[in-house]
């Protein structure tokens, strides 16, 4: 028979003392967990108004990458608004909100983009469900929610941005549903006067 280290411990070892071995392997492996962890709560700031927005690409509920950069470009006005799910009733509101106000918006020279961390295919269901007439993000690899400060957890955050045709935050609110078009006109509104 071999002499192992197990073979050379005395028969008493005590129950408490085989826990402890096992904490002390993995301890390492905590220590790393921990400071993982905290990297990501440590980026994990919200973009602040007058930041540069983010430069991203992403697919779209019809399949296609979407540049937001080329996006700022072509418009006065970008909004980004994140949403936790798709088809479910707070999300709903939200993006039904920004589509009942289309034409406002419109006149106002604002895109629109939504973006969570469903797939495609559910993207694709959310839009044609709610008819909503601007691209869906399907941010499953969480590129974009991380660009945006978000914590990086499971899903996206109920914010929204607004990105001026030069590329920058002028604009920045958290937990709108229904409200989440009224607040962006009113604050277009606010800075024409």
């Amino acid at each position: 028979m071999g002499l192992t280290a197990r073979t050379l411990r005395p028969a008493c070892i005590r129950a408490g003392d085989r826990y402890n071995e096992r904490v002390m392997k993995s301890r390492p492996l905590l220590v790393m967990s921990v400071f993982t962890l905290l990297g990501i709560v440590a980026r994990a700031e919200a973009l602040k108004v007058g930041a540069d927005a983010p430069v991203v690409t992403a697919t779209t509920d019809a399949g296609t990458k979407l540049n937001l950069a080329d996006v700022y470009k072509q418009n006065d006005y970008t909004l980004v608004w994140f949403y936790p799910k798709a088809l479910t009733g707070g999300c709903t509101k939200q993006g039904c909100s920004l589509r009942d106000a289309a034409a406002d918006l419109k006149k106002k020279g604002v895109a629109v983009i939504g973006v969570s961390t469903d797939t495609v295919e559910k993207q694709k269901e959310f839009k044609d469900k709610n008819n909503f007439a601007y691209p869906l993000l399907a941010d499953t690899d969480k590129k974009v929610i991380a660009a945006f400060g978000q914590s990086g957890g499971m899903m996206a955050s109920r914010e929204a941005y607004l990105i001026d045709r030069k590329g920058k935050v002028v604009y920045h609110d958290k937990g709108q549903t229904e409200k989440q078009a009224e607040m962006v006109l009113a604050f277009l509104n606010a800075k024409k006067s």
